[in-house]
């Protein structure tokens, strides 16, 4: 347990900085499009609008982070604060101050929420608006100067320490080692984090010179994926074997790389292959000067080729290629020497248990499934069942919030609606430092599950699959039933 709450908490900062990114997905892309079409080196050159690319990244970025940063510890008041703070970063630096402004804008907010504490109740009546902005702006001026003087520096000491060292594989040929990082920590969930606060700060500063970077490619390449899922579409067995072709799709042109995280839970000796398929792609993309000139989120086939400037792109489909290949010859080999039986391949279990739940009801086997999804899930010390009737709001949660738990929601929304279930019921996806207050029931990988609990108090499913986990026909099961009886069991599996 204690192992499950360190990488929960890992887990859980790494969401965090993650989730002050995401919302702000389409500012770093309206900036990738516009340098890769209007810089020198770009698709149709043009000096005025390129003069856009370095006020942009400069200095719009980085406050975008810190607003949302500050917003997400103390709301409104606290983006304001945060927003002031990171300019004093920015000022303060002669580098794009990404990894700065996801530091100062929650102690921005972190800031207003003690100042309004240490105000509250405090303010003689009238004098409360100039009170607050006054102690709100004494603040700001002090972080700026704060970030100006000694935290820009010392982040940008670290992202140049970062910078040196990534910097010293790549002249050396050693940048593929960085696949020994990249697939275990994409499996665990930490991936976002790491890409977003460190590469898209190295991949920015590289692309406002050279007009494209390769570190925008190491993290968010499909390739690797690409290659295990279609080595399972040729030599996988049961469940396993059939949903890889619509996960293999949902993969290299959604872009939703948790779809082959259940194939390596399954068979934990597949994170070798992918390793290696990585490494041959990062070394690919680095011997053919590939890049991007943003960030690629998602990991999607079409956002590479969108993102990748004039003249490289048979180097970008030549590093996607290549892990593809290696990743599927390593994975075909493990599967080829496997000796399991179809009895203990977990998706043909899930197969079975979800047969078991369409057909018999309440029958024994579908008890059974109850019982597994109770002992496996792990109940919220406050709440051990919910009455069915009661389920108003399901809110399906992933890391980011747009990949996973977006496709989770929309099928199970679609069941609820091929089912007559889906009046009264609202089915929503978020980042799971986003889950609303009011949500009646969250779904999310049980990987992410302690993730939630640290911080909501809600029910919580925990799957192993966002597309037809055995627990999700559970939980549409006794929603049928309660609206069939009219009556209102208790749903124990969460």
């Amino acid at each position: 347990m204690k192992n499950i709450s360190i990488r929960a908490r890992m887990q859980s900062f790494g969401g965090f900085l993650t989730a002050m990114v995401i919302p702000n997905i389409g500012a770093f892309m309206a900036w990738g499009f516009i340098t890769a079409l209007f810089i020198p080196a770009g698709w149709f050159p043009n000096k005025e609008f390129g003069s856009l690319v370095e006020p942009m990244i400069r200095y719009m970025l980085p406050m975008l982070v810190g607003y949302t940063g500050g917003q997400m510890v103390g709301g409104k008041r606290g983006a304001v604060i945060g927003t002031v703070g990171t300019m004093g970063v920015i000022v303060g630096t002669n580098v794009p101050m990404l990894l700065g402004a996801m530091a100062m804008g929650p102690l921005g907010g972190l800031v207003s929420k003690q100042i309004d504490r240490l105000l509250e109740d405090r303010i003689p009546a009238g004098l409360e608006n100039v009170v607050q902005n006054f102690a709100l702006g004494i603040a700001g001026m002090v972080l700026a100067l704060l970030g100006y003087e000694f935290i820009g520096p010392f982040m940008l000491g670290i992202t140049n320490g970062i910078a040196f060292a990534i910097d010293g594989l790549l002249k050396t040929g050693y940048l593929p080692t960085l696949a020994l990082l990249i697939e275990p920590t994409r499996v665990l969930f930490l991936n976002n984090a790491i890409d977003q606060a460190i590469f898209y700060q190295l991949g920015m500063k590289d692309a406002a010179v050279n007009g494209s970077s390769i570190f925008f490619m190491v993290f968010a390449s499909p390739g690797p994926g690409l290659g295990l899922l279609l080595a399972f579409c040729i030599f996988g067995k049961g469940m396993a074997k059939k949903s890889a072709p619509a996960a293999t799709i949902i993969h290299i042109f959604g872009g939703i790389h948790e779809m082959y995280f259940p194939y390596v839970y399954m068979k934990p000796l597949m994170i070798l292959p992918l390793m290696l398929g990585s490494a041959v792609g990062i070394e690919v993309f680095s011997l053919m000067h590939a890049g991007l000139v943003a960030g690629a989120t998602p990991g999607s086939i079409f956002a590479f080729m969108a993102l990748t400037p004039p003249g490289k792109f048979l180097a970008t489909l030549s590093g996607i290629g290549a892990a593809a290949i290696v990743t599927f010859i390593g994975a075909s080999i493990v599967l080829k020497f496997d000796r399991s039986t179809e009895d203990s391949d977990s998706f043909v279990s899930s197969q079975d248990q979800m047969k078991s739940t369409k057909e018999a009801g309440m029958s024994e086997a579908y008890a059974a499934a109850k019982r597994e999804s109770q002992g496996l899930a792990g109940v919220s010390d406050s709440m051990t069942a919910v009455n069915v009737s009661s389920v108003r709001f399901i809110a399906f949660a992933c890391d980011a919030g747009a990949g996973s738990s977006a496709m989770g929601a929309t099928t199970f929304r679609k069941k609820l609606q091929k089912a007559g279930l889906d009046e009264g019921i609202t089915v929503r996806h978020f980042a799971i430092e986003s889950i609303p207050d009011h949500a009646d029931l969250v779904v999310v990988h049980q990987n992410l599950a302690d993730r939630v609990r640290m911080s909501k108090n809600v029910p919580v499913i925990e799957i192993k699959n966002y597309l037809g986990d055995p627990k999700l026909e559970t939980l549409l099961q006794e929603l049928r039933e309660q609206k069939a009886s009219g009556a209102a069991p208790q749903l124990s599996d969460v």
